[in-house]
């Protein structure tokens, strides 16, 4: 079987590293990747993906990107679910990001972008990430190998 995903596109908000329990950092974000077609008005539309990523690769994130940084990921699809604060069932698909290509520096980003992504045209300040950043993470993934 093959679960193979590779994306190019900016990240949405500034990001945020947590560690478990065991010391593992893991961040999750957004990622705004260009569609291939204009809409009807002629404007290019963009989808919002969530991305995970662990270990050395989510603190070198941190470290050298942040909002409106242009990354290629490759990684794989997951789906996981986990019940909410209101006793919900929320099911969850994300890419897990195994390889990251840094396509700008943050410094070059900070001075050419400085509204991040939406210097591109996208304006989604709403968007709910479709997963709890705050949940605690399952000390069992420590076994990441990257």
């Amino acid at each position: 079987m093959i679960n193979n995903v590779t994306l190019t596109g900016r990240i949405t908000k500034d990001l945020e590293k947590h560690q478990t329990n065991k010391g593992t950092s893991v961040v999750n974000f957004s990622l705004a990747v260009d569609r291939r077609f204009k809409d009807s008005k002629g404007n290019r539309e963009a989808d919002f993906i969530g991305i995970q990523v662990w270990g050395l690769t989510a603190d070198l994130l941190c470290k050298y990107c942040g909002k409106g940084s242009l990354i290629g990921i490759e990684g794989r699809i997951q789906t996981r679910n986990y019940e909410n604060n209101q006793g919900q069932r929320v099911y969850v698909t994300e890419v897990v990001a195994e390889n990251i290509t840094f396509l700008d520096s943050k410094k070059n980003n900070d001075q050419s972008q400085q509204g991040g992504y939406q210097s591109n045209g996208y304006q989604n300040d709403n968007y709910q990430q479709p997963f709890d950043s705050a949940l605690p993470f399952d000390d069992s993934a420590d076994d990441v190998p990257f």
